[in-house]
């Protein structure tokens, strides 16, 4: 009986290690179509971005979208069985039910939101915020229904400062949501400030300035993120056009944020900070700058002042990033809004176990006249506490 068993869990020992060998890390990339190209395209791609598999570069699924949508951004919520997908083109905003295969795309009508960039979920999974830089609205909705239910205007007195709202951070523990006022669609007018929500209602409490320079500073705060972990709470931003970064500390006694800047690209010559990306302990924090494509890397072991450690080069518009399950490998999206210069179309692989070392690039959507917009693993590769949507 003995060698039986032993038999066994050898058997069962070669089998889980064969799965490890042929594990694949699945992410999802919406695309579309470089300007140059003549037929105009817009999709989903399911791709296997794992440097040691055999199907590595490989798209293994695709999910069409309208040619006109413009789709942005991904976003999942709390308990990953939804994804939704922002449109910069549509008045619509796109959900996917992640249990269901195949996957199955449902339209979300919202007549108020134009440009919808970003979206956040309640802890409580209940309740999504959407924000719509062209139309200067923040949709509440329903995450079980998925129906929008109030929208905050700027066109409300008393939300007069949310214009062109863009980054979004939600806690639910100090029942606050901060919003960027980032710039204007058509970037005649850039904003200056973060705007602070009471979560619960919607309520707009305080505006402010995230910048040192004189107004109009046109500094466009884009990302806010709440660092994980972390008491009293501390929200990070980045500063798309002042290229500089941010922190805001909580305060409970006053029951407010004091803002101040941490850390300037400029001097390692950077600029358009854009996205931001924690490791699951919290104590790294991943920063992409788009021109002219780098990640930064930081010690966040003290999210109060996070703590400049090296820069790693990626490919112009560098953007969103993800890790691997392991976190042993970094994957960073190049590409932003098409734009000329800063849209190499490209994922960075970058091996962190090697001291940031780039391993090389994935180019299946590039070399098919296609830009990635976004990346995100699919949701059987994340760890809770590496969830992008901020707690």
């Amino acid at each position: 009986m003995r060698r039986l068993r032993l038999l066994f869990s050898t058997v069962m020992l070669l089998l889980f290690s064969a799965t490890l060998a042929s594990a694949e890390i699945l992410a999802l990339l919406n695309y579309e179509s470089k300007p140059d190209q003549p037929v105009r395209r817009e999709g989903i791609a399911i791709m296997d971005i794992d440097p040691d598999s055999a199907d590595f570069g490989k798209i293994l699924m695709e999910i069409p979208l309208p040619p006109d949508l413009v789709a942005h951004h991904i976003f999942f919520n709390r308990d990953r069985s939804k994804a939704y997908i922002t449109a910069l083109g549509k008045s619509l905003l796109h959900v996917i039910d992640l249990t269901r295969f195949p996957y199955r795309l449902r339209a979300i009508d919202v007549p108020d939101c134009q440009a919808g960039e970003d979206l956040a979920v309640s802890e409580d999974n209940r309740t999504w915020y959407l924000t719509c830089m062209g139309s200067s609205n923040v949709i509440m909705g329903d995450a079980v229904t998925d129906k929008p239910v109030k929208t905050i205007s700027a066109s409300d007195p008393a939300a007069a400062l949310i214009l062109y709202p863009h980054g979004i951070a939600i806690h639910n523990g100090i029942d606050r949501v901060l919003i960027t006022s980032t710039l204007k669609p058509d970037m005649s007018d850039v904003g200056e400030s973060v705007t602070v929500l009471e979560a619960s209602t919607g309520k707009v409490l305080s505006t402010h300035k995230i910048s040192t320079k004189p107004s109009p500073a046109k500094s466009a705060p884009v990302e806010v993120m709440f660092a994980p972990k972390t008491d009293p709470p501390v929200v990070h931003i980045t500063n798309m056009m002042e290229g500089t970064l941010w922190a805001g500390l909580w305060d409970s006694k006053s029951q407010s944020f004091s803002f101040y800047q941490v850390d300037d690209f400029g001097p390692r010559e950077q600029g358009m900070p854009l996205e931001m990306l924690y490791n699951a302990k919290g104590d790294r924090l991943y920063v992409t700058t788009a021109k002219p494509g780098f990640v930064n890397l930081y010690d966040n072991t003290d999210p109060r002042q996070p703590k400049f450690l090296q820069a790693i080069p990626a490919a112009p518009g560098a953007h969103h990033t993800v890790l691997s399950p392991d976190e042993r490998y970094l994957f960073v999206q190049n590409s932003l809004l098409n734009l000329e210069g800063l849209s190499d179309g490209s994922v960075t692989v970058i091996d962190l176990t090697k001291g940031g070392k780039v391993l090389g690039s994935i180019d299946t959507l590039k070399a098919q006249g296609l830009n990635p917009n976004c990346i995100m693993l699919l949701p059987n590769h994340f760890q809770e506490s590496r969830i992008r949507t901020s707690r």
